[in-house]
C-alpha cells in the first residue's frame, strides 16, 4: 500500500502547494520557502500524487479483514497505535491501515502533547475518547483538503501570472479525461450513503456524531459540485453528460431530497442551498450560453450541440416546483427561443412564465451573494461570468417588460457585475446589446427614476478607467424625463400629443435665487407617452447629472422637516452611494464633485436631528465622508465637528480624570441614533460607518488640536461600546464580530500614531487616553476576553463556513479581531508609562487559574494556529513581553552571582570565563531594567564595586582563536554597568567604593591602557575581518565608546580631567577611526568606523580647548571622508554626515593652520560632489513626496522602525553645505572654488533643489544651509559672478513667494514672520531674510552687473518690503526688526542706482521713498521715549523681557541678562537691557534709512555750490513743518529730521554721562555705539541740509515759507553746533561707525582721528557752511 500523504498541507497558501509525505517511521515536509525557490519539487510532487488527486474521496477505503490482518502483522507499528487505529477504523468505517496512517499524521501535525502524555491518553478511557473525536475531525479535514487541492489546480492552471501555472496545467491535463466520471460517482455515493449508527460504528457514534457526519457529507457534496463546475467552466460538456446531470439533479431535488434529509437541521441549510446553487450553475454552464450567443450573432445556430434535444426538453418540462429550477429554465427558454423560435413559441411562453413565478432574478442575486465576493474567489468570479453571459443574452433576446420586475433584474445584474473584470468588459461592448440595453432603458426614465441608473453605474465601477467612464457618462446626459399629471400651460404640442415644445424657460427645481439649479431653455422638444402615472415626457435637453445631483441634495435640505423627506431620501441615497464608489475608486475626480460633497455635512446635521431619521441615508453620508477623510482628514474634520454628529464635550478637558469620568461629555447625534434607534432595532449600519470614519480621521494624523477633538469619540468607543457591544441585540449574523474588529482597528490605529511633536499640554492625547482606558478600565478586560476566544473556537468557526475559500467569512473576521486584540495589548504594554504597581490589565494577564485553565495557557495555544501565520507571531510577541516584564526570579540567584564575582574566593576555585560572563550579563540586565530593589542591595554590598571592576585591571589576552572571546564581553558588561550607574545616579549619591574604583582607573593609567587595547582591536579587525570574536570585539568597543562619551559630561566623577590624557585618548580614537574607515571593502570595518566616528565627533565638540594644540586633524579626516565616499554604500550615509560634522568642528578648533594645506582642493571637490549628488536626490525625493497621495497601512507588528525625513539638520546634504561654506571662507580669493565650479555643475544642482524647496516650502534645513553658502560666495567678485550666472534670481525670486504668501492654519505668513521662533530657530521667515541678505550682498559686490536682477526682485516682493517697513512702528519683535534691517540694507545698496530704478519702476521708487521717510519717523518716535518703547514691548511682545540673540553690540549684555537667575536680578534692570537691545536695532535701521535717503536727495556740497542744479530730478521728501509730531498720522517733516538729531544727541549724552551701557559692556563696544550715534547724526544732517537747500532753490515754495525755513534751521542748527562742539571737546568720535555700517557714498566727512583741532570736524564745517548760506 502506498504511504499516506496528508492533503491538509496540500491546500493553497496564497496559491502555493504545501506537500508532505507522511510514512510510519519518517516524514518529509517541504516548507513554503523551499517551494518558492524550487519549481522542480512542485512538479515532482504533482507527478507523484496526481493519481491520488484523481481518485479523490475514493482514495479512502472501507474496512476489510485483509487490511486488519496486514496491520496486525506489521511489526513497525506499536501495539497501542494498532489498537487505537482499530477503534478509529470502527468509528469512521475506514480501512485499518489508513486509520493508523491518519493517526500518525494527526500525532505529527496537530497533537499538542508529548510522548509521555500520549501514553496516559491511551490508558485513560475518557481522554482516549476525546482523542478519538479529534482524530475524526482531522480525518474529515483531510478529505476536504484533498478536494481543495483539485480546486486549487483548476483555479490557477490557466493563470499566466501564477509561478506554477505550467506544472498545474500539466497535472490538470492528466486529470482531465477521468475526473468527471470519478467525482460524479463519488457524488452519487455520498447522496445515497446510509447514515452511521451505534450498531455499525460503535458506541461513539452518538446523535451528535451522526449530525457531524452528515454535515461533512453535505460539505463534500458541495465541494465535489464546485470542482465539477470549475471543470466545465474550462471544458465543454457533451450533451449526454448534460442529460445525466439533469436527471441526477432532478432526482436529488437539487440537494433538497437527500437520502438522510431527516438529519438536516437549521445550521446545515447553507450547505444544502450551496449544493442547489452548484446544481443550477452546472446545468446553465453545460448549456454553453456564450457559444449560443455567438452562434446567434453569426447566424449559425445549427452548429450548437443542443439544436435537437427532445429528451432534455421533456425532463425540463417537469421543472418548476423549487427555486433552484429558475436559472435552468431561464437558460433553456433562451436556448429554445434562439434555436427554434417558430416551433417552440408556446413552450417558451409557458416555461418563461414558470421561470418568472420562481423569482429567478431574486434567486440569482441570492445565490451569487451566498457564493461570496469575487475578490480572490475563483468560484464566485466564474459563477458571475456564467450568469453574465446568461443575463446579457436574455436582455438582448426578450423585451424588458416581459422579464418581470425591473428592480429584481437590476439587482441581479449589479450582483453579477461585482466580478472585477466584468465592468471593463461591459464598457468595451456595444451599448445596444446585452446589459447596455438595460442601462439605456434606465437612462430613458432618468431622472424621474434615479435609483435604477445609479445602481447600475455604481456596479459598473471597478477601477480608475471605469470610474472616469462613469463620470463622463453622467456629465453628458442628453435627455431629461419628467412625469406630468396634467398638461402644463407653457408647452405647445402636436395634435396627437406625442411631441411637446417648451414655450418658456423652466427652472427644474423649486430652489431660491442664487442657488444651484438647472434651467431648461425655450424651444426644447419632448417625446410624450401616456402611462398610468400621466404624461411621461422625455425632453431632448443636455445637462450634467452632477449638477442635477447637487440640486437633489439641495432639495432634500429644503424638505428635510416635511412629509416629502422620505421620497427625497430615496432619490438621494443612490446618489451618495455612487459618489462614495467614484471617490474611493478614483480620487482625481473629487474636486469636480466638491459641490456635492460639501453639502453632505449640512445634510448629515439635519437628517440626524429629525424625529425618524433615515438610517440608510445617514450611513451613506458617513461613508462618503470616510472616503474624503482618507485624503483630506483635516478638511473633513474642520467641517464635520460643527455638525453635532460626533460626540463632543461641553467644557475643555484638562486632565485624564475628567476624560475618564466623562463629565461634560455629550454623545452627539450619533450617540442618540445608537441608543434610541440602532440598539432597539438590532441594525448597526451607522455604527459601522462611524467607526470607519473615526479610524480614518485618526490615521490621517490630524494636528494636536484636532486630534484632541476626537477624544469624545474615542471615549465613547472605549467606555460605552467596547465593554458592551457583545451584549447588544443583533438581527444579522456576523455584525457583532465586524463591530468588534472595527473597534480594535480604531484602537490599533491610535496606538500606532507617530509621537506628537507639539509642546505637551495638560489635555491628554488620544494615545494616552487609550493606554489609560485599556490598562485601568473594563475596556482592557474586553480586549482580554477577545483573546481568550482560543484557537479551538477559531477552528470551529472556520469549519462551519460553507465556503470552500479561506479569504472571507466570519472565521476570517474572527481571526483579524483576535490579531488586533494581541497587537493592541502588546502596544499598550509597550507604551504605558512606568508605574510601581500593576494595572488591572497586567493583573488580568498574569493571573493564574486552576487546573491549567489560566490565560497564559490559552494564549500559548495560539502557536498551533495554522490559518494565518501572523496570529502565532503576535501571540509569541505578547508572551515574550509578559515573560520579560513580569519575571520575579532575580532574588534567587543574586547570592550565587556575587559569589562567582568575589575575587577573594578565586583562589579556592576557578570560575570559567563563560560563567563569569553570564554572571555579569545578569547584573547588566538588572541595571538596564532599573530593578531598583535589587540594585539598592548590590550597591551597598561590601567589596561589590571592587569585585565588579576587577576585569578592568587585568591584562586583555590577544585575540587569537584559542582565547575565550567571552572575556571581551565580560569587560564590556563592566563598562556598561559603570556607565549606567554614573548616568542615573547623582555624583553626590554615588557609593564611595565606586568613586575609589574610578580613582584607581585614573591613577593606574587604565584609561590609556584600554584606549590602546581598543585601538589595537580595531586595527586587528581591519587586518582580518573574519575573526571569530568579531561580535565580542564590537561589543567591547561599543561599551568603551559609551564610557568615554559619559566622561565628557561627568569628567570629575570619571576622574578624567588631565589635558594630556584627553589628547592621548583622542589620538587613539582618531587612529582607530582612520584605520577602520580606510578599508572601504569591508562591511565590519565600516560598521566599526561608524561607531568610532560618533565618539570622535563628541570628543571634538567636548574637548575643544585640549585639541587646539594637537597635531593637525584635517588631513586625517579628509582621508576618512574620501574612503567613505569610495565605499558607495547607502548605509554609510550617517557615517558620512558625522565625518562632515567632525570636519566642521576641526575647522572651528584649528582652522587651516595659516590657510595653506594641500588637502583643501581635494576636500572641497569631495564635498561639492556630495552636495551635487544629495541635491539631485533631494529634488527627486521632494517631487515624489508631492506627487504621492497614498497612506500606508498600519502594521500590527510593534517593532517596525519608522521612516525618517530626507531633510534633517544633521543630514549629509545640510552638513556638506555648511562645510563647503567654511571652506569657502578659508579660500579668501575664491580660486579653489572656481576650479571646482568648472569641474562640477554643483551650483545649478543646488539652485534647482533650492527652487523646488522654496516652491513647496519643504527641506527647511537644506534651504537655510544653501543660502548661507551662497552668501559666503557672494562676498568675492568671482563667487558672486558665479552665483548670479548660475541663475540665482530664477531659483529664488518667484518661488520665494510661497514662503510667506500662503495661509497656514488660518494665519497669514506675514504674521508668522514676526514670531519669536522666527528669530531663534530655522524657519521660513528666516529664509526670506537670508534671501534679502543674499540680494544685498550680490548687488553690493557686482554693482551694475546685478542691477536688473535686483530690480526684478524688488518688483516681485514689493508688497512684502513695504509691509515690513510699515510694521516697525507696530511690531518691535526682534524678528521684525531683523527683517527691517536687512530690507533697508538691500534698499541702501539699490538706492545708489536711483536713475535706473526711476526708469524701470518709478511708482515703486516713490512708494519706497515715502515709506523710508515714515520709517525714519517711526524709529525716531520709538527711540524718543524709552518708557513708551518699554510699554510697547511689554504689551505686544512679552519676549522682550527675555531677549533672544542680540546684535553684536549688546550680545554680551543680553547673555548676562538671560543667564542671571530671575530671583536675583531686578525686573527693571532686565527690562532696561531688553529695551537697549531693541534701541540698538532701531538705531541701525535709522542710520541705514537716512543713508539710503541721501541717494534720493541732492548732494550737500553740490547743492550748496552749484547754482544751476536741476531740481526736478529730486523730489521733496519731507514736509515743510517743524513741529516734532512723530505719530503715524503726521507726514514726515523737517521737524522729524530735527527730532532724529536731537534723539541721537540725547542718547549720546546718556552714554557720556550716565554710563548705562558701559557698566555692562566693554569700552570698545561703548565707543562703537558712540560712532553709530555720530553716524546717524551725520546722515540726518546731510539729508536735512540737502532737503532744505532743495526747498530754498525751489521757485514753487512761497517766500515766507523760505524765510521761516531759514529762521527755524538757523536756530536749531546753531543749538546743534554748540552741542557738537561741546562733545568734540570731550573727545567724542567724529567719524562714522564704518565697522558696523557702510559709509555714505558721498563722503564730505571722511574718517579721521579724534585729535582734529576744535572746529575742524567735517560735520561742524558742513553745518557752519549751511548756516552761512542761509544767513546771507
Amino acid at each position: 500500500m502506498a504511504a499516506h500523504c496528508s492533503p491538509r498541507v496540500m491546500v493553497k497558501y496564497r496559491g502555493h502547494f504545501l506537500l508532505s509525505q507522511c510514512a510510519v517511521m519518517q516524514c518529509f515536509t517541504m516548507t513554503i520557502a523551499s517551494l518558492l525557490c524550487c519549481i522542480a519539487q512542485i512538479e515532482a510532487e504533482l507527478e507523484r500524487h496526481w493519481e491520488r488527486l484523481l481518485q479523490g474521496l475514493s482514495y479512502y477505503k472501507s474496512p476489510s479483514s485483509a487490511s486488519a490482518d496486514k496491520l496486525k502483522a506489521d511489526k513497525d507499528v506499536a501495539a497501542p497505535l494498532k489498537e487505537f487505529g482499530l477503534r478509529i477504523s470502527k468509528l469512521l468505517a475506514l480501512d485499518e491501515k489508513q486509520s493508523v496512517q491518519i493517526l500518525q499524521c494527526y500525532l505529527q501535525e496537530d497533537y499538542r502533547g508529548t510522548r509521555d502524555t500520549l501514553k496516559t491518553v491511551f490508558q485513560d478511557e475518557r481522554q482516549s475518547q476525546a482523542l478519538l473525536l479529534k482524530v475524526a475531525d482531522y480525518y474529515y479535514d483531510e478529505r476536504v483538503c484533498l478536494l481543495r487541492c483539485v480546486l486549487l489546480l483548476l483555479t490557477y492552471f490557466q493563470d499566466e501570472r501564477h509561478p506554477y501555472r505550467a506544472e498545474y496545467a500539466n497535472c490538470v491535463g492528466k486529470l482531465e479525461k477521468d475526473l468527471v466520471s470519478h467525482y460524479l460517482q463519488q457524488f452519487e455515493d455520498l447522496i445515497s450513503a446510509e447514515a452511521p449508527t451505534w450498531e455499525t460504528h460503535g458506541n461513539m457514534m452518538t446523535d451528535r456524531q451522526v449530525s457531524r457526519w452528515f454535515a461533512q457529507c453535505l460539505r463534500e457534496q458541495a465541494l465535489l459540485l464546485e470542482v465539477l463546475f470549475l471543470y466545465y467552466a474550462y471544458f465543454e460538456m457533451p450533451c449526454p453528460e448534460l442529460i445525466r446531470f439533469t436527471r441526477l439533479f432532478k432526482d436529488l431535488g437539487f440537494g433538497l431530497r437527500q437520502t438522510n434529509r431527516h438529519l438536516v437541521d437549521k445550521s446545515m441549510d447553507p450547505l444544502v442551498d450551496r449544493i442547489g446553487y452548484f446544481c443550477s450553475l452546472i446545468l446553465v454552464e453545460g448549456m454553453d450560453i456564450d457559444f449560443l450567443h455567438k452562434c446567434a450573432l453569426e447566424d449559425r445556430t445549427n452548429e450548437h450541440q443542443f439544436s435537437s434535444s427532445p429528451e432534455i426538453c421533456k425532463m425540463l418540462m417537469s421543472f418548476g416546483d423549487i427555486s433552484h429550477h429558475g436559472p435552468v429554465l431561464l437558460g433553456w427558454v433562451l436556448l429554445r427561443h434562439t434555436l427554434s423560435p417558430d416551433e417552440s413559441s408556446s413552450t417558451v411562453t409557458r416555461l418563461g412564465h414558470t421561470t418568472l413565478q420562481l423569482n429567478v432574478f431574486q434567486y440569482l442575486t441570492q445565490s451569487l451573494q451566498a457564493l461570496g465576493s469575487s475578490g480572490n474567489n475563483c468560484t464566485a468570479s466564474t459563477a458571475r461570468m456564467c450568469i453574465y453571459g446568461l443575463l446579457s443574452f436574455v436582455i438582448t433576446s426578450f423585451e424588458e417588460h416581459t422579464l418581470g420586475s425591473q428592480e429584481h433584474l437590476i439587482n441581479a445584474v449589479c450582483e453579477v457585475l461585482a466580478a472585477p473584470s466584468l465592468p471593463e468588459l461591459f464598457w468595451e461592448s456595444k451599448p445596444s446589446m446585452g446589459l447596455g440595453m438595460i442601462v439605456q432603458s434606465t437612462v430613458d426614465v432618468f431622472p424621474h427614476k434615479t435609483r435604477p441608473l445609479l445602481q447600475l453605474l455604481t456596479a459598473l465601477l471597478s477601477d480608475k478607467p471605469t470610474a472616469k467612464k462613469v463620470y463622463m457618462f453622467l456629465d453628458k446626459m442628453c435627455s431629461f424625463t419628467e412625469v406630468y399629471k396634467h398638461k402644463p400651460n407653457d408647452v405647445i404640442s402636436r395634435d396627437d400629443e406625442t411631441l411637446w415644445r417648451r414655450q418658456a424657460p423652466k427652472l427644474l427645481y423649486p430652489l431660491g435665487s442664487g442657488q444651484t439649479n438647472l434651467r431648461m431653455p425655450v424651444g426644447v422638444l419632448g417625446q410624450v407617452c401616456v402611462s398610468d402615472e400621466g404624461f411621461v415626457v422625455r425632453w431632448e435637453y443636455s445637462f450634467s447629472c452632477w449638477s442635477l445631483f447637487t440640486c437633489e441634495l439641495e432639495m432634500l435640505l429644503h424638505v428635510v422637516s416635511t412629509a416629502d423627506v422620505l421620497v427625497h431620501c430615496e432619490r438621494v441615497k443612490p446618489i451618495l452611494d455612487l459618489v462614495h464608489k467614484v471617490v474611493s475608486t478614483d480620487w482625481s475626480v473629487s474636486d469636480c464633485l466638491l459641490p456635492l460633497t460639501s453639502r453632505i455635512y449640512m445634510l448629515l446635521q439635519r437628517l440626524t436631528s429629525v424625529i425618524n431619521p433615515p438610517m440608510d441615508l445617514i450611513t451613506s453620508c458617513v461613508n462618503c465622508l470616510t472616503v474624503l477623510a482618507a485624503r483630506q482628514p483635516g478638511k473633513v474634520w474642520s467641517s464635520l465637528h460643527h455638525t453635532g454628529f460626533l460626540p463632543f464635550t461641553s467644557s475643555p478637558l484638562t486632565n485624564m480624570a475628567e476624560c475618564i469620568s466623562a463629565d461634560g461629555m455629550r454623545a452627539g447625534n450619533y450617540g442618540n441614533l445608537l441608543v434610541l434607534i440602532e440598539q432597539p432595532r438590532g441594525d448597526y449600519s451607522v455604527t459601522v460607518a462611524f467607526l470607519r470614519l473615526v479610524t480614518t480621521l485618526v490615521k490621517g494624523q490630524l494636528g494636536s488640536t484636532q486630534s484632541r477633538g476626537l477624544v469624545p469619540c474615542v471615549l465613547l468607543v472605549l467606555k460605552e461600546m467596547l465593554p458592551t457591544y457583545h451584549k447588544w441585540r443583533y438581527n444579522t449574523y456576523g455584525v457583532r464580530e465586524r463591530i468588534g474588529c472595527l473597534i480594535l482597528e480604531l484602537v490599533h490605529a491610535i496606538l500606532n500614531l507617530s509621537p506628537e511633536g507639539e509642546v505637551q499640554v495638560s489635555a491628554p492625547s488620544l494615545q494616552a487616553l487609550c493606554i489609560y482606558s485599556l490598562t485601568n478600565t473594563e475596556a482592557g478586560q474586553a480586549v482580554i476576553n477577545i483573546m481568550t476566544v482560543g484557537v479551538d473556537t477559531i477552528d470551529m468557526v472556520l469549519a462551519a463556513q460553507p465556503s470552500s475559500g479561506g479569504s472571507e467569512g466570519p472565521g476570517q473576521v474572527l481571526i483579524q479581531t483576535v490579531k488586533l486584540a494581541f497587537s493592541v495589548t502588546n502596544n499598550v504594554l509597550r507604551l504605558k508609562p512606568p508605574s510601581d504597581c500593576m494595572s488591572p490589565l497586567e493583573q488580568a494577564l498574569t493571573q493564574h487559574g486552576g487546573h491549567g485553565n489560566n490565560l497564559i495557557a490559552v494564549l500559548a495555544k495560539y502557536i498551533y494556529h495554522k490559518h494565518d501565520p501572523a496570529l502565532p507571531r503576535l501571540a509569541i510577541q505578547l508572551l515574550k513581553r509578559l515573560a520579560s516584564e513580569f519575571s520575579l526570579g532575580e532574588w534567587s540567584c543574586l547570592a550565587v552571582v556575587l559569589e562567582l564575582l568575589d575575587c577573594r574566593q578565586q583562589g579556592q576555585y576557578w570560575c570559567p570565563p563563560l560563567l563569569q560572563r553570564s554572571a555579569l550579563a545578569f547584573l547588566h540586565a538588572l541595571w538596564t531594567d532599573r530593578r531598583d530593589s535589587a540594585l539598592s542591595v548590590l550597591r551597598t554590598r561590601e567589596k561589590f564595586w571592587e569585585n565588579l571592576t576587577t576585569p578592568l585591571f587585568g591584562t586583555l589576552p590577544s585575540t587569537s582563536d584559542t582565547t575565550e572571546p567571552c572575556v571581551l564581553e565580560s569587560c564590556a558588561f563592566v563598562m556598561k554597568i559603570i556607565g549606567l550607574e554614573v548616568y542615573y545616579v547623582q555624583s553626590s549619591s554615588l557609593e564611595q567604593s565606586l568613586k575609589s574604583a574610578l580613582q584607581r582607573l585614573s591613577s593606574g593609567r587604565r584609561y590609556e591602557y584600554w584606549s590602546e587595547c581598543v585601538c589595537s582591536l580595531v586595527c586587528g579587525v581591519c587586518e582580518d575581518d573574519g575573526l571569530r570574536s568579531l561580535s565580542e570585539i564590537q561589543m567591547l568597543i561599543s561599551a568603551w565608546r559609551t564610557l568615554l562619551i559619559l566622561s565628557t559630561s561627568h569628567s570629575a566623577v570619571m576622574q578624567l580631567t588631565e589635558d594630556s590624557v584627553r589628547r592621548r585618548l583622542f589620538t587613539d580614537v582618531l587612529e582607530s577611526t582612520k584605520a577602520a574607515l580606510l578599508v572601504p571593502q569591508s562591511l565590519p570595518c565600516l560598521n566599526l568606523g561608524s561607531m568610532m566616528t560618533t565618539l570622535l565627533l563628541i570628543l571634538l565638540k567636548q574637548w575643544k580647548s585640549e585639541l587646539v594644540s594637537s597635531p593637525p586633524l584635517l588631513p586625517s579626516l579628509s582621508l576618512m571622508l574620501e574612503s567613505v565616499q569610495q565605499a558607495g554604500r547607502r548605509t554609510m550615509e550617517r557615517t558620512k554626515a558625522k565625518l562632515f560634522s567632525c570636519l566642521l568642528a576641526a575647522l572651528h578648533i584649528q582652522g587651516l593652520n595659516g590657510g595653506d594645506i594641500s588637502q583643501l582642493p581635494q576636500l572641497l571637490l569631495s564635498v561639492c560632489e556630495t552636495i551635487q549628488d544629495e541635491a539631485l536626490a533631494l529634488i527627486e525625493s521632494t517631487r515624489h513626496m508631492n506627487q504621492r497621495g497614498e497612506v500606508p497601512d498600519d502594521s500590527m507588528e510593534t517593532d517596525t522602525p519608522r521612516n525618517i525625513q530626507t531633510d534633517q539638520r544633521d543630514g549629509v546634504c545640510v552638513l556638506a553645505l555648511h562645510l563647503c561654506k567654511e571652506l569657502c571662507l578659508v579660500d579668501e580669493d575664491g580660486e579653489q572654488w572656481l576650479l571646482v565650479v568648472r569641474k562640477l555643475p554643483v551650483l545649478p544642482s543646488i539652485l534647482s533643489a533650492l527652487e523646488q524647496s522654496l516652491r513647496f516650502r519643504q527641506n527647511l534645513y537644506f534651504t537655510e544651509a544653501t543660502l548661507h553658502l551662497l552668501l559666503t560666495l557672494a562676498r568675492t567678485p568671482q563667487g558672486a559672478a558665479a552665483v548670479a550666472g548660475a541663475g540665482v534670481l530664477q531659483s529664488i525670486c518667484l518661488p520665494l513667494l510661497s514662503v510667506y504668501e500662503g495661509p497656514a492654519n488660518g494665519t497669514s505668513q506675514v504674521h508668522m514672520a514676526f514670531s519669536r521662533r522666527a528669530q531663534d530657530a530655522p524657519c521660513w521667515p528666516g529664509v526670506y531674510r537670508l534671501c534679502m541678505c543674499l540680494m544685498e550682498s550680490l548687488l553690493k559686490t557686482l554693482r551694475y552687473s546685478f542691477i536688473n536682477e535686483a530690480l526684478d526682485f524688488i518688483g516681485v516682493h514689493q508688497e512684502r518690503i513695504l509691509h515690513c517697513l510699515n510694521a516697525v512702528r507696530t511690531v518691535q519683535s526682534l524678528a521684525c526688526l531683523d527683517e527691517a534691517d536687512h530690507t533697508v540694507g538691500f534698499l541702501l545698496q539699490l538706492s545708489a542706482f536711483s536713475k535706473e530704478w526711476q526708469f524701470h519702476l518709478p511708482q515703486l521708487l516713490r512708494d519706497i521713498q515715502v515709506n523710508l521717510c515714515f520709517l525714519c519717523q517711526a524709529c525716531t518716535y520709538l527711540l524718543h521715549s524709552k518708557k513708551m518703547l518699554q510699554h510697547y514691548l511689554q504689551a505686544k511682545n512679552g519676549e522682550a523681557l527675555t531677549p533672544g540673540p542680540a546684535p553684536q553690540l549688546h550680545q554680551r549684555a543680553a547673555q548676562s541678562a538671560s543667564k542671571t537667575p530671575s530671583l536675583a536680578v531686578d525686573r527693571e534692570e532686565v527690562e532696561s537691557k531688553a529695551v537697549q537691545t531693541v534701541q540698538c536695532s532701531l538705531l541701525k535701521i535709522l542710520s541705514k534709512t537716512l543713508n539710503a535717503l541721501q541717494h534720493f536727495t541732492p548732494d550737500c556740497c553740490q547743492i550748496l555750490l552749484d547754482q544751476c542744479m536741476d531740481l526736478a530730478e529730486y523730489k521733496n521728501l519731507f514736509v515743510l513743518s517743524f513741529s516734532p509730531a512723530l505719530d503715524s498720522d503726521s507726514a514726515p517733516s523737517f521737524g522729524t529730521l530735527l527730532a532724529s538729531i536731537n534723539v541721537a544727541l540725547s542718547m549720546l549724552g546718556e552714554v557720556e554721562k550716565k554710563k548705562e551701557v558701559a557698566s555692562v559692556i566693554s569700552s570698545e563696544e561703548t565707543q562703537s555705539l558712540k560712532s553709530l550715534l555720530m553716524f546717524t547724526m551725520e546722515n540726518c544732517v546731510c539729508v536735512l541740509i540737502s532737503q532744505a537747500m532743495r526747498c530754498l532753490k525751489d521757485s514753487t515754495v512761497l517766500p515766507r515759507d523760505k524765510q521761516r525755513l531759514k529762521q527755524e534751521l538757523s536756530s536749531e542748527l546753531s543749538t546743534l553746533l554748540s552741542s557738537l562742539l561741546r562733545f568734540f571737546r570731550r573727545g567724542s568720535p567724529s567719524s562714522p561707525a564704518s565697522i558696523l555700517l557702510p559709509s555714505p557714498q558721498t563722503k564730505p566727512l571722511p574718517p579721521g582721528s579724534k585729535v582734529l583741532p576744535e572746529g575742524q570736524e567735517p560735520l561742524v564745517q558742513l553745518v557752519q557752511a549751511f548756516l552761512r548760506h542761509v544767513q546771507r
